[in-house]
């Protein structure tokens, strides 16, 4: 009997990303998808989809746990962090049908403050982060972080959500003030954090009893609407490559054991270098993939999608390590067009240049 799936997100590009790696790197599995916006879902790649409630409604656990007998779901995959919280919370009602942290690890890595502090405090390399309790205490804040711009940001959230370089405290209040009228955002949700210029990475770590199994990074090179951001900078790429960095696997290895004992599940890991070259973890998203994860699961010897997989479903994975050799590859991804993944040595075939 084929593996069966049910993937959270569907019809979104997370939800659709995941998707194609899974049906990539094993045709036979069998992928149904849901959504709680039957119009996001009508996009959806998989071959069953189901509407449901939102992650935040107490049904939404209702709706999964009808879902494993309808569908004989075999694993629940998470696509946000919002649908990582709410089944972490009803691993009992789902029959233990995900593969994911603790909960109480999974709370850490979404609250950014609490997190830089906490690998701070172990050595790993991270921004020195103050949380904003008023805005009173911004120019404090700007006092002990001294050099300038500081990186402001909330404490929660994807996507480069309310994040912006700033250079003075007026800067920054004025930011903060503005989320707190216009959006409701709470002035003490902020954080300031030291600024970070250097190259930015997405790493995704597989992890079972404990110990690695699969780590594969990219660094991202531009960024989708990069100029509609105030910061002028996202974590969905334009235009990214696979990463062999050795600091890179090294410093998220550390982080991830940095969390606690018998780590399992899936850690996707986002670092920047700071003005020395040193590679710092800015965040950590437990229990779901990076939206750019195709360039890590076509590209290389194994699908992390797939391997995840096999590991959620019990299968004994040893540790697994990319060859030296993998070929470089580059991801291209806009709105409205589907990602592609391009070995670099053939990213320019079939084009011409007419500019001679």
């Amino acid at each position: 009997m084929p593996t069966r799936l049910l993937v959270t997100g569907a019809g979104s590009g997370p939800g659709n990303n995941l998707i194609r790696s899974l049906k990539t790197g094993a045709p036979s599995l069998v992928v149904a998808g849901c959504h709680s916006d039957r119009f996001v879902l009508k996009k959806s790649a998989a071959e069953r989809n189901f509407l449901v409630h939102p992650a935040t409604h107490r049904a939404f656990s209702r709706d999964l746990g009808r879902l494993l007998d309808r569908v004989r779901v075999d694993l629940v995959i998470p696509t946000t962090d919002a649908d990582v919280w709410a089944l972490s919370g009803v691993r009992g009602r789902l029959r233990d049908r995900v593969f994911l942290p603790p909960r109480s690890m999974i709370a850490l890595c979404q609250d950014k403050y609490r997190l830089s502090r906490w690998l701070r405090s172990r050595g790993v390399a991270a921004p020195l982060t103050y949380a904003v309790p008023s805005l009173a205490r911004v120019p404090g804040i700007f006092r002990r972080l001294g050099a300038t711009p500081l990186w402001c940001r909330v404490r929660a959230g994807s996507g480069s959500v309310a994040a912006i370089p700033v250079r003075n405290p007026r800067q920054a209040q004025a930011w903060m003030a503005y989320w707190a009228t216009m959006r409701g955002v709470p002035v003490r949700s902020f954080t300031l954090s030291e600024y970070l210029p250097g190259r930015d990475f997405g790493c995704q770590s597989l992890w079972a009893r404990g110990r690695p199994v699969l780590t594969k990074a990219f660094e991202r090179l531009s960024y989708i609407a990069a100029g509609g951001h105030p910061s002028g900078v996202s974590s969905v790429a334009a235009l990214a490559k696979t990463a062999a960095d050795p600091q890179v696997r090294e410093v998220t290895t550390r982080a991830v054991r940095a969390l606690g004992r018998n780590v399992a599940g899936l850690f996707s890991v986002d670092l920047k270098e700071d003005s020395a070259g040193t590679v710092c973890v800015t965040e950590i998203n437990a229990g779901r993939f990076l939206a750019g994860t195709n360039l890590l699961d076509v590209s290389g010897k194994h699908n992390m999608a797939v391997t995840y997989v096999r590991l959620a479903l019990g299968e004994r994975v040893g540790f697994l390590e990319e060859p030296e050799q993998t070929r470089e590859h580059y991801m291209v991804r806009d709105v409205d067009t589907l990602p592609g993944v391009f070995p670099a040595e053939e990213f320019f075939t079939g084009i011409e240049d007419a500019r001679t």
